[in-house]
C-alpha cells in the first residue's frame, strides 16, 4: 500500500494505491488564495498543514488497516512556491505562489545580471518562478531577507513537517531558476545572483529516491509502521506523467485546466528559451521534459460562457458542435490571451481578442472561435516542443476539458495527432506521487509505471486536417499584427 499526498492551489489531495494498481480511497481538503495587493498570490503554509492533518486524520477513520500496511509515500505539488524559513525554521512571511505577479522588474535584472541564466536553467525569467520572488524580498522586505536560512518549495514545507529533513528534488527544483537543470544540480551562479548560497537550499535526491521517514510521533497519531519512508516525489505536472505512465522519450500530455500544458518526456536536456518553453528536469533518474504552457485554456471557455450569456461550458460546446465545416471556415479567430501568455510569447501583457467579426455572426461561431483558438494555442506550444527530435505521434489529454468528446475530437484535428484518453486521468498528481512512494520502497519501473487503459481515442481527420492550416497561419499572423496596437490609449 503506498500513499501520495499532493499540495494543489485549490485543494490537498491524498489517495491510497495498492500493488493491484487500484485506489483504495482518497481524500480531500480545501485551500483558499489570499491576494492582499494587485498581482498578489499568497498562501499560509499553517493552512496547508491543517489541510493535511484532516485528510490524514479522514484516511485514518476510514482505511486504519491500511495506513498500518503502508510502504511508501510520495509527495506532489504546486511548483514554483517561495517558503522562507530562519534559522530555527520558522516562517517569515506567507508562501508567494506560483501564479503571483509582483516580481516582473526583479525578472528583468535577473535576466541583465546572469546572461547565461535561460542556457543553465533551460528557463526564461518569470514572474511565477522562484528565484526572482526572492529578489523581490531582497528588495522590499530587507529585514525578512536577512533572516532567511532556508527555501523551500510547497511540498517540500510539508516534508519537512512530516519528516524534519529539508530535502527537495529534481522536478520541482528546476522550476526555481536555481537549477543547473542539465546537471541536475544546484548553481552557485544563479544562487549568488539573487543573494543566496548552497547553505540556504535543501539537499537534492532523485524523485523515486528516499528522502528520510515519518516522524515517530506521526506514525504512532495516525497508525504508520515505524520508519515509512518518503520518496523525492515531483512537481504536480512531472507527478501527472508519472501517474500515467509517461517516463519515455516521446510520451507526454495535453492538459486542459485552468491553463494549457503540452507536456513531452525525454532523455536529454532540451532548452528551447527563445520561444518560452520550459525545460525541467522529470521526476526520474536521467530524464527529461520540456513543457509548453499557455495561460487561458479551459479557464477561456468559462470566461466566454459567462460573456455570451449560455448556462454552462457544456451548453457552449454544444452551440459550438452545431456549426458545419463551411461555416466553421468562415468564423472569426479568437487569440486566447485573456491573462497574457507564456508559450511561444512570454508576454504578460499580451491581450485576447475575436477577429473577422461579421453581420452573418452569431454566438455560435463567437464559442466556436473561442474552443478552436485554444487549439490553436496548444498547436503553437506543441510546435515549439523537441525541435531536434521525432514529433510525438499520439498524447494523452487530461484535465477539465477532456470531459467534452467534441472539443477532444476539434483539438486532434487541430494538433494532428492521436489523443487517447485514460482511466483515472483526473487522479493526477495524487497517483504519481504515490507510485513514486512504490518506487522508494522498491518497486521496478516497469512495474510501476504502467500507463493506465486507454477509455477513448480521438484521430485527427486528414479532410478535416487539410482546411485548419490556413486558419492556423491567419491566427498566427494576428498576434505579431495587433499586439503594437494592444496598449493604445
Amino acid at each position: 500500500m503506498f500513499l501520495g499526498l499532493d499540495l494543489g492551489t485549490s485543494e490537498l489531495k491524498a489517495l491510497l494505491l495498492d500493488r493491484q494498481h487500484r485506489v483504495l480511497a482518497s481524500a480531500r481538503a480545501p485551500l483558499t488564495v489570499q491576494r492582499p495587493q494587485p498581482l498578489w498570490s499568497e498562501q499560509s503554509p499553517a493552512a496547508w498543514w491543517q489541510a493535511l492533518e484532516t485528510v490524514m486524520d479522514q484516511l485514518q477513520r476510514e482505511q486504519p488497516e491500511a495506513l498500518a500496511r503502508l510502504e511508501g509515500v510520495g509527495l506532489s505539488g504546486q511548483m514554483h512556491g517561495a517558503v522562507l524559513l530562519d534559522a530555527e525554521q520558522a516562517l517569515l512571511r506567507p508562501a508567494i505562489l506560483w501564479n503571483d505577479g509582483r516580481s516582473a522588474a526583479q525578472c528583468e535584472a535577473l535576466s541583465r545580471a546572469v546572461p547565461e541564466l535561460a542556457a543553465i536553467s533551460g528557463n526564461l525569467a518569470m514572474p511565477g518562478f522562484t528565484a526572482p520572488k526572492l529578489l523581490w524580498v531582497r528588495e522590499h522586505e530587507p529585514a525578512i531577507f536577512d533572516r532567511v536560512a532556508l527555501v523551500l518549495l510547497p511540498k517540500d514545507w510539508l516534508r519537512l513537517q512530516l519528516t524534519g529533513a529539508a530535502v527537495s528534488e529534481m522536478s520541482d527544483a528546476a522550476g526555481t531558476l536555481w537549477l543547473d537543470t542539465a546537471r541536475r544540480d544546484w548553481s552557485d551562479r544563479l544562487l549568488q545572483a539573487t543573494g543566496l548560497s548552497r547553505a540556504q537550499m535543501p539537499r537534492l535526491v532523485e524523485g523515486s529516491a528516499r528522502s528520510g521517514v515519518i516522524k515517530p510521533e506521526l506514525c504512532r497519531r495516525w497508525g504508520l509502521p515505524e520508519g515509512l519512508p518518503v520518496a523525492g516525489g515531483a512537481g504536480d505536472n512531472a507527478a501527472s506523467a508519472i501517474g500515467m505512465g509517461l517516463v519515455e522519450p516521446g510520451q507526454g500530455f495535453v492538459s486542459l485546466g485552468t491553463s494549457g500544458v503540452v507536456f513531452v518526456s525525454g532523455d536529454h536536456f532540451e532548452p528551447n528559451p527563445a520561444q518560452a518553453v520550459h525545460a525541467f528536469c522529470h521526476a526520474l533518474p536521467g530524464r527529461w521534459h520540456q513543457m509548453s504552457v499557455m495561460l487561458s485554456a479551459a479557464s477561456a471557455l468559462s470566461w466566454a460562457t459567462r460573456l455570451l450569456g449560455y448556462a454552462d461550458e457544456a451548453a457552449l460546446i454544444a452551440d459550438a458542435a452545431t456549426l458545419d465545416p463551411e461555416r466553421q471556415q468562415r468564423a472569426p479567430l479568437f487569440l486566447p490571451y485573456l491573462g497574457g501568455e507564456r508559450s511561444p510569447h512570454n508576454n504578460p501583457q499580451a491581450q485576447a481578442s475575436w477577429t473577422g467579426l461579421s453581420h452573418e455572426h452569431q454566438r455560435a461561431d463567437l464559442a466556436y472561435a473561442v474552443a478552436e483558438g485554444v487549439g490553436f494555442g496548444l498547436r503553437d506550444g506543441l510546435l515549439t516542443l523537441g525541435q531536434g527530435s521525432a514529433p510525438p505521434q499520439a498524447l494523452s489529454l487530461v484535465g477539465g476539458g477532456a470531459r467534452s468528446a467534441w472539443w477532444a475530437q476539434l483539438l486532434a484535428h487541430v494538433l494532428g495527432l492521436r489523443l487517447n484518453v485514460h482511466a483515472g486521468g483526473e487522479l493526477g498528481g495524487a497517483l504519481g506521487a504515490a507510485r513514486l512512494g512504490w518506487l522508494c520502497a522498491g518497486g521496478r519501473l516497469d512495474e510501476v509505471c504502467r500507463q493506465p487503459p486507454i477509455e477513448r481515442s480521438y484521430e485527427p481527420d486528414p479532410a478535416i486536417q487539410q482546411r485548419l492550416p490556413e486558419r492556423h497561419r491567419r491566427f498566427q499572423a494576428l498576434y505579431p499584427a495587433l499586439h503594437p496596437t494592444s496598449h493604445m490609449v
